[in-house]
């Protein structure tokens, strides 16, 4: 790997882990170790335990004591938790978006989503369906409550790239386009009605995926 120049190597070797991680070039449960880290980048080791500590607490990566941090193999439970913080934040979003601006970052990131080459990566497919997302936070204007959604955002992003997209785009695609028509409209109700139904169906979609994938790892000749 070659060696970071910028004027934040932290902030670069962040970045760079950070994408590693969300398409996929880290493997669930693979020990990621400061020293790795730092002969890998060609950086310091308190370079590479700062940029892993911020990981952490994006929940990209876990760490257990006296244990390597490591990339977490998600599992139902971890997306009942996720929703059950997501979708009151979200939900709180939708009514509160009705006395703004609706956004038009939320129109194009849906737009972009209906374009991607089916042939394109996960995380391409889930960064554009979170920019809508994230484009909605931003419409009300609170810096606390984007800083709130930004925590979220990583395991977000983690549990969708790491359930093969588990809605589909075409769903989404449709789920999203009636919620911005609702606010469009300036109908809360109807608004906040798709947006339970869409973060319902992602909990379910996704918690169902992962138990796919719990029992196909479990299984004889299944991925260790």
């Amino acid at each position: 790997m070659k060696g970071l120049r910028t004027v934040s190597v932290v902030d670069a070797l962040i970045t760079s882990l950070r994408a590693r991680v969300l398409d996929g070039e880290i493997d669930p449960g693979v020990g990621l170790t400061e020293t790795d880290v730092a002969a890998e980048y060609e950086v310091s080791r308190p370079t590479a335990k700062t940029a892993i500590s911020q990981l952490v607490q994006e929940g990209l990566l876990r760490r257990e004591a006296h244990k390597s941090a490591h990339v977490p193999t998600l599992s139902r439970e971890d997306i009942e938790d996720l929703f059950l913080v997501r979708m009151p934040l979200e939900l709180e979003v939708v009514r509160l978006v009705i006395g703004h601006q609706v956004p038009q970052a939320a129109a194009d990131a849906v737009h972009d989503l209906a374009g991607i080459s089916p042939e394109a990566g996960h995380s391409q497919f889930v960064e554009a369906d979170l920019r809508f997302h994230r484009a909605l936070v931003r419409a009300v204007d609170s810096p606390r409550l984007s800083r709130l959604y930004q925590a979220l955002s990583g395991e977000i992003h983690l549990s969708m790239v790491q359930s093969r997209y588990a809605l589909g785009r075409d769903r989404i695609v449709a789920e999203h386009t009636g919620v911005l028509d609702a606010l469009k409209q300036g109908d809360a109700e109807i608004a906040e009605k798709l947006m339970r139904a869409h973060l319902e169906g992602a909990r379910d979609a996704l918690a169902d995926q992962f138990d796919r994938i719990a029992a196909a790892r479990g299984a004889p000749g299944g991925p260790a």
